[in-house]
Parts: structure tokens; sequence; C-alpha cells
């Protein structure tokens, strides 16, 4: 790596103590490192992965064919009902936390998160929760009620075992170490930026993530609130949502922070992808400003959009007009991201390598499933495609299309500075194509099937025109998807063992991760430079270039 003239202390205090507790197993069982802590959450995120891919698989086998008889119902309702939980709660919000908690420190030129002790707590009792979530297996049948638990179907009167209990409190759990690793990630990019680094120069990847932590701190709550009460009514006959009280309010509950939590999940994607296409178009991000203030925007609109859920409710017109205008309002930040990202990359001399093919990939999927959204704004369509399989298919595009396409980026461009070693681009290249036709094998179909009216959430169907074809196409996508999966994780291993040694700054970037060895020493720096612009490395590999009057720093 090029010399640098390192004139200032780092972000936070340099004599910081870590306790690794020793070598071996018992330094990570005992670690307060943020990078430890940090590849802890992305493991686990791993492992459930595995665990809800094993369950979304065994659903498609179900579905392949009409009137199959694979599963039985209840067993296909509670392995939905899983699937759901924990790709949304054990893989998605994890890996979130993950990269957070390894990266932001690294970007801002901290040595460690601000309040160490407690990041790991946040860590170990998300675990808990994943298991206590699981182990309702083995206690007599997992919840069936859906990752959304409508009432009254997760009332006793149909959730008649312990599954749903586990439910409740697992997500508790989960949702305690969210909170906590949120409040965490606030206080630290707050307070522990390397001296001289503004909040306006501070990587937008950190814009996002301190953006979604205090959506976390505000949207949270009320599923814990939700939550509680629901445990009240199943165990000590509380009268909430059940037949004294209404099942509408639980999706008032649930909705207000299901709708802020697409964006929880979301933002961070964006950061990521905001972050490697400039690096891999070798130019600023166009438009700095407007990408970090529509991420503000976006998410003090994400609370006033949840009705829109709840369409088919019977809610009053008003509220209808309401929440339909602003679920369309929402677009408009969303939407100046996209420009934003094709302007940068419009002229650049782009690198055409796995990670800017997940890039790549994420912005057409994503801005198909944010289109086939906007029509959940329109009330009429709203009310046609409700429930259907539309609606797992744009779901899908988001989460899928959009954020995991974006985390597959992240993983290809920030592995060489977590393990040392380059991923196999050969290996990314099938991973990244089969994924892409796996994915929208199994997907883009679902929109026509639920075009063709056929519902959400039932364990066969009866042999009717094209169900059963499209229903096959579907399937084997998802086999061909689960296949990219483990192309991925064979590309993982492979390269933590052979592959290309990275050196410190394999892509030429310019934000502070990339000036920590690789991988990171325990306290990340032992200097930094005085921060004058958004690219702090740039300025002290081009001195004679930078213009500190600018805060694109050149």
């Amino acid at each position: 790596m090029t010399d640098l003239t390192l004139d200032g202390p780092v972000g936070s205090d340099a004599t910081h103590e870590h306790e690794d507790g020793g070598e071996g197993l018992l330094s990570w069982v005992s670690t307060v490192d943020h990078k430890k802590v940090g590849l802890m959450y992305i493991f686990t995120a791993l492992f459930f992965l595995v665990v809800g891919g094993v369950e979304a698989l065994l659903m498609r086998i179900q579905l392949a064919v009409p009137n199959n008889h694979f599963l039985s119902p209840q067993m296909y309702d509670q392995l939905f009902t899983m699937h759901g939980t924990t790709m949304i709660f054990l893989v998605a919000m994890v890996l979130v936390n993950g990269f957070g908690n390894y990266l932001i420190p690294l970007m801002i030129g901290a040595c460690d998160v601000a309040f160490p002790r407690l990041n790991a707590f946040g860590y170990w009792i998300t675990l808990f929760g994943g298991i206590m979530l699981n182990y309702s297996f083995l206690a007599g049948g997992a919840p069936s009620a859906g990752w959304f638990a409508y009432a009254p179907l997760s009332l006793p009167a149909y959730n008649t075992g312990t599954g749903m209990d586990y439910w409740t409190l697992g997500l508790l759990m989960t949702g305690i170490g969210t909170v906590t690793a949120a409040l965490n990630l606030i206080v630290t990019i707050l307070t522990l930026r390397a001296r001289g680094m503004r909040i306006t120069q501070v990587p937008l990847f950190v814009w996002m993530m301190l953006i979604t932590s205090l959506l976390v701190i505000f949207a949270l709550p009320a599923l814990n609130a939700g939550l509680v009460m629901l445990f009240v009514d199943r165990r000590m006959h509380g009268m909430f949502f059940g037949s004294h009280g209404s099942p509408v309010l639980w999706q008032h509950f649930f909705w207000i922070f299901g709708h802020p939590e697409v964006y929880i999940l979301v933002l961070p994607a964006f950061g990521m992808i905001s972050e490697i296409i400039p690096v891999m178009s070798r130019k600023p991000i166009f438009g700095y400003n407007f990408v970090a203030a529509s991420t503000v925007a976006i998410g003090f609109l994400s609370f006033g959009v949840w009705a829109h859920h709840m369409f088919a409710v019977g809610l009053w017109n008003s509220a209808l007009i309401t929440f339909g205008a602003s679920s369309m309002l929402i677009a408009v930040p969303t939407g100046v991201k996209l420009f934003n990202w094709v302007a940068t990359m419009h002229g650049g001399r782009i690198r055409m390598n796995t990670a800017m093919l997940f890039c790549i990939g994420f912005l057409v999927q994503f801005t198909f499933g944010g289109v086939t959204g906007m029509t959940f704004a329109i009330v009429p369509l709203d009310w046609a495609t409700t429930d259907t399989y539309f609606v797992v298919a744009h779901f899908h595009y988001t989460i899928i299309g959009g954020i995991v396409f974006a985390m597959m980026a992240g993983a290809y461009y920030w592995f060489p500075k977590m393990s040392g070693r380059m991923l196999s681009e050969r290996l990314g290249r099938w991973n990244f194509w089969l994924m892409v036709i796996g994915f929208n094998g199994t997907f883009f179909v679902q929109h026509i099937l639920g075009l063709l009216g056929m519902p959400r959430r039932v364990a066969s169907y009866p042999n009717l025109p094209m169900w059963g074809t499209l229903n096959m196409i579907s399937t084997v996508g998802a086999f061909v998807f689960g296949f990219s999966v483990l192309v991925f994780v064979g590309n993982v291993l492979y390269s933590v063992f052979y592959g290309e040694v990275a050196g410190d700054n394999p892509w030429d970037a310019w934000t502070l991760e990339w000036l920590a060895t690789s991988p990171p020493a325990a306290h990340n720096f032992e200097r930094v430079p005085y921060v004058r612009s958004r690219r702090p490395l740039w300025d002290a590999k081009n001195p004679e270039l930078a213009d500190w009057r600018h805060p694109e720093g050149g």
C-alpha cells in the first residue's frame, strides 16, 4: 500500500481495552472486539440462511405439482411461518448487524464501538432468541400463523401448542439484541469519528446505518409491545386481539413496525451499493448530498405508510387515500438514489468484477420490485392482488433481488478486508449468473400466478390451467438458486485457504477501512489521517490534487 502521512490520532481511545480471553474458540466466546462480533453475526446469519433455505425448498417441492401430498397442511403452515420469520429476523436483520458492527468503526477511524460489552450482549441474546424460535420444532410443533402472526390465527384457539409462545419470546429476545446494536452504532457514529471527519463527510454506508439504527429505535417498540400483548392474550387470558378485542389492532401494531422494517433492511443495502459503485466506476458518487438527504426522507416517510398493508381490512376512505398517497410519495427519494447510482456509473471506467455484477443485478431487480410495489399503493389494484402470489413475488424481488444481491456485492467487496484474501472471480461469476437465473426463474412467474388468482399460504392447489406448469418452473428455479448459494459458500471456503492474497487496499478505494491491514489488527489503526474530505485515502495519495475546500476532496 502507498505510504501515507498520518497526522492525527485514532478517532476513539487508542488504549481501549479488548478482552478476547485467550486463543481459539474461547477468544470468540468471550470477545468484545467489534470485528469478531460482526463476523459472528454474519456466520449466524449464514447458518440460518441454510435453515430458512431448506424450509423454502421443502415448500417448493410441495407446490411443484397440483394436489401434492409431500407435506401435510399442518407441516406446510409451520414451514412457511418459520421460513418467513427466519429470513427476516435471523438472516436479513442479523446480516445488517454483522456488516454494521464490522465496518462502521473502521470507516470512521475508530478502534471499536462505543459500548463493546453491550455489543457482545446484543449478539448473544440475538443468538439465544434464534435458538428459542427454532426449538419450537422440538417442543410440540412450530408456530403456524405466518411470520406476521395475524390474530386470531396466533391465538390459542388456532395455535394450541407452545410454538407461538416460543415465537413470541424468541422475537422479543432478538428485538432486544437489535435495539442494543442500533443504540451502539448511533453513539459510535456520533461520538467516535476520526479527527476532522464531519457528519457530512462520513461514507454513505455509515449514513444509511445511522438512519437504519434510528428506525430500529423507533420501530421495534411497536412490535415488542404487540408481542407482549399477544403473550398476555395467549397465557393470561387477555383481551387485546381475541374475541373481546380487535384482531385488526394486531395488524396496526405489526405493520407500524413492519413497513419501517423494510427500510431497516433496504437502507444498509443502499449504503453498500453507494460504496461499491463509485469505487468500481473510479469516480466519486454523484450527488452525495441528495443520497444522504433522500435517506433521511425515507426514514421519516416510512412511518406513514404502514396501512397500505391493510387496505383489505375495511379502512375508511380518508385512510385509504392518505396511505395510498404516502406510499406513492416514498418512491420519490428511493428513485433519487437509483438516478444517483446510474449517473455515477455513466462515464466511469467500470471494473466489471463480481461485486459490480451484483450491484447491477441489484439495480435491475430492485427497480422491478419497486415498480410492482407501487401497484399496492393503488387501492383497487391492491384489492385485486392482495394475498395472492403477486404479493409473494413483489416481496421477494425487494428482499432477495434487492437486499440479498446487495449483500452479495458487499461480501465480494469487503471479503478481502475481513480475510486478507480475494474471493475467486471465476466462481463468483458462476455464483452471480446461477443466482440471477434461479432467482428470476423462481419469482418472476409468481407474478403471473398471482394475476391468475393463485392465493398465497396454501399447501396445495387444483389442477387449473398454467398453475402446475408455472409452479414447476418456480420450483426448479428455487433449486438453481439454492445451488448458487452453495457455490458462494464453496467460494468462501476455498478462498479463505487458497485465495489470492489481497493486500490492504486491492480496489484502490478511498474510505478509511482500507487504511487498516487485511484483516485489521485488534485496535484497527495506530493512527489515521486527519480527515479533510469524503475521500481521505485519495487525498493522502494525491496531495497535489486534493482541494481541501471542496467536500469531495478533488
